[in-house]
Order: C-alpha cells, then sequence, then structure tokens
C-alpha cells in the first residue's frame, strides 16, 4: 500500500537524484533529461507520492532566516541592509515577509509552519545540522551571502573584491600586508581569504601565516577584531598594511592602532569589506570594498517569487573605494637650503 506521507526527500533517495531535480520533475521545470523526469515521475506515483505538496506559482508567505549566532538583525549593518532589500522585493509583490532566527539543535520545521511560510529566504552562514533542518523543511530555498550544494545561492564576487583590496595595498608599496578573517567555515570569508592570498602570490610575494591572524570565536565580537589587532602589533615586525575581511572588524583594528600611538594611514594603512556606513564616517575615513548588500536581499527574494529556484551561485559585483585610511603618504619634502648671503663689496 502506498506511503501517503512520504516526503521529498524519501522520493529523492528512492529515485536516486536530488532534492532540486525531484522538485524540477513534478513541477514540470526545465533542465532535465525526459528519461530523468520520467524516472521520478514513475517513482512518485509508485510511492503515492502527494503532489499537492508542490506549491506553484507565487509565495503565498515569505519567511526570512537567519543564524542567531549573528545577533540582533538590528545590530548588524549588513544583514540589516540585505533584510531591507527582501523586503523591498516582497512588498513590491504582494507578498508578506516574516523573520526567524535559527541555530542548530531548533525545530526549525515546526516553527516554519507556525509562520505557515512556503518560501525560505537564508542569510548568512548556517552550520551544517542547521542547514539540514532547513533544508528538510522541502520547500523553496534561496541563500545570500553562503553556499550549499543544490541550493540557489546569491553572493558578491568576494574572492575578486579581496584581491582589489590586497592589489590596493601592494600598489601602495606596503611591505608587510596582514589580514584579519573572521570564521574560515564562511563562503564569504574563505573566498576572501583566497582573494588575499592569490594577491600576495602574483605579486611575488611569500605567505607568511603570522600576518594572517582570525577572530577568536570565544570573545565578543568588538573584543575579537582588537584583539586580532593586537596580536598583529606583538609581531617582531609588525604590519604596515592591513586587510580586514568586514569593515566592523577594521574600525575595531584601527582604535588599536591610534591607541598604540600609530597613525592611520602614516604609519599603518587599512582597508575593510563592505562599505557600511560606519565606514565612511570613521576616523580617518575607512577603504573599503563596495558592493550593493540591499542587491542581494532583493535578487535572492525575486528568486523565490519568480520560482527562479534552480541550483545556481549568482555573484553580484563588487567596487574599490579609496578614502583617508588607505592612501599613501607623500613622502615628505626636505627643506631648502639657506640662500647664502652674497657678499657685498665696499666701494672705495
Amino acid at each position: 500500500m502506498a506511503d501517503k506521507g512520504v516526503t521529498i526527500r524519501e522520493l529523492a533517495e528512492a529515485a536516486g537524484v536530488s532534492i532540486g531535480t525531484v522538485s524540477r520533475a513534478l513541477k514540470g521545470q526545465p533542465g532535465l533529461s525526459e528519461q530523468t523526469r520520467a524516472q521520478v515521475l514513475g517513482v512518485a506515483q509508485q510511492l503515492g507520492y502527494d503532489t499537492a505538496k508542490l506549491r506553484t506559482g507565487k509565495p503565498r508567505r515569505m519567511l526570512f532566516l537567519y543564524s542567531r549566532s549573528i545577533g540582533s538583525l538590528a545590530n548588524n549593518p549588513f544583514y540589516s541592509y540585505v533584510l531591507h532589500g527582501a523586503e523591498t522585493a516582497c512588498r513590491e509583490a504582494g507578498v508578506p515577509l516574516s523573520i526567524m532566527s535559527v541555530l542548530a539543535g531548533d525545530d526549525v520545521a515546526g516553527q516554519v509552519r507556525r509562520h505557515e511560510a512556503d518560501a525560505l529566504l537564508g542569510a548568512g552562514y548556517f552550520d551544517p545540522e542547521a542547514m539540514e533542518a532547513i533544508r528538510r523543511c522541502e520547500l523553496p530555498l534561496v541563500l545570500v551571502d553562503h553556499f550549499y550544494p543544490g541550493v540557489r545561492c546569491v553572493n558578491d564576487d568576494n574572492q575578486l573584491g579581496a584581491w582589489l583590496a590586497t592589489q590596493h595595498l601592494l600598489e601602495g608599496q606596503s611591505q608587510r600586508i596582514a589580514a584579519i578573517f573572521g570564521p574560515l567555515a564562511h563562503y564569504s570569508t574563505s573566498l576572501r581569504a583566497k582573494g588575499f592570498r592569490r594577491a600576495l602570490f602574483e605579486a611575488g610575494r611569500l605567505f607568511d601565516p603570522d600576518y594572517e591572524v582570525t577572530l577568536d570565536p570565544a570573545l565578543e565580537y568588538r573584543d575579537a577584531g582588537r584583539d586580532a589587532m593586537t596580536r598583529l602589533l606583538a609581531l617582531p615586525q609588525p604590519p604596515d598594511a592591513v586587510f580586514a575581511y568586514n569593515d566592523s572588524t577594521a574600525i575595531f583594528a584601527i582604535e588599536v592602532c591610534l591607541e598604540h600611538g600609530l597613525r592611520v594611514p602614516e604609519d599603518i594603512r587599512f582597508i575593510g569589506y563592505d562599505d557600511i556606513e560606519a565606514a565612511s564616517r570613521n576616523k580617518p575615513p575607512l577603504s573599503t570594498v563596495k558592493m550593493d548588500k540591499e542587491a542581494l536581499g532583493n535578487v535572492a527574494a525575486r528568486a523565490l517569487i519568480e520560482g527562479d529556484i534552480a541550483p545556481n551561485d549568482a555573484s553580484l559585483p563588487v567596487e574599490l573605494v579609496v578614502r583617508e585610511s588607505s592612501m599613501v603618504a607623500a613622502p615628505a619634502q626636505a627643506e631648502p637650503a639657506p640662500k647664502k648671503a652674497k657678499r657685498k663689496t665696499a666701494v672705495a
């Protein structure tokens, strides 16, 4: 007797294909061979899968998911912009948007049901356990600032952005360029680390692991940024330039340098990433890599609204923004030597 409660995951396992393939086959979406489509439909019929579970058309309600580990969205200058971009797209399409935080161990499926959502937009890094819980909801899903196989993802060009930032520091003749990164398990952070190292490699610089530090996860965020810079300043030869994986970390690091009596950019140059509002207001104003943060959320929400959720990793453009913190100080001009007084000859 057919099991009417079979899930799309069980159907995918029985057919030997991915969940995304099952979804496209049942919805009649392009991108599959007729053989694969027929195989999925045959297994679905055999198991008695309830195709009414797969809603078609515009979602009735979208749910914005984020990891509770990043704290409040109100205090997060990056994801608050992403949320605003998603909300704009939903408002224009007449789709209600609600918000929910996620942490490993949560009953994600139960909470999603209470929100009555039929589309999920996940922002930022989710650990594997949380990610699997989200996937088990079996709802259309798009990720922002994250990557997961078989899911549509929207990111900025992280590797290029970090390369541009590091190349800018190299062009300024900085000799000891350091980097501060967050957890390298995060997709965007790992790509920024690759971009940093690639720029050094292309410039013929040997990679020195002492000049690349990672935030201590046991510390509060601001304390971790300050601790990372303190460790760099304690090196026998401290850096004369720093690329920070985001603007907030760069600002915390600059605070430490100023407290140590260093001048920015005369003694040490800085560049961050994200171009949050605080970057331009910082003293000195912070150079950074800019991307359209609202566009990340807007593009992801529109993909869900339009049903464009086939696995893909879209990459939005980035732009280098140079401000005072990374400018090269002009060489000091030597004072002109005093002119010799002309000897006056007395006329008899």
